[in-house]
């Protein structure tokens, strides 16, 4: 299972807090490429729900690991 920041940027968008189940279904039906729903289905499934991106990939970037200020723009 490997995550890049293209492919998690299709689950910012998800119904969070969602269970496995959900997150496949969410990414199907939304047109994300397959390695989307192949990290997924390697998930361990213990029937709790995701939170956040984080509880998945806890290397994703937050607004914070960006250096721009956004009220210049």
């Amino acid at each position: 299972m490997y995550w890049t920041l293209e492919l998690a940027s299709y689950l910012e968008d998800a119904p969070w807090p969602a269970t496995k189940d959900e997150l496949i279904d969410y990414s199907m039906r939304t047109g994300a490429p397959l390695e989307v729903v192949e990290n997924l289905q390697q998930l361990e499934d213990d029937g709790e729900s995701f939170e956040t991106i984080e509880d998945i990939w806890p290397d994703y970037p937050s607004k914070e690991d960006f250096f721009f200020n956004e009220d210049e723009y």
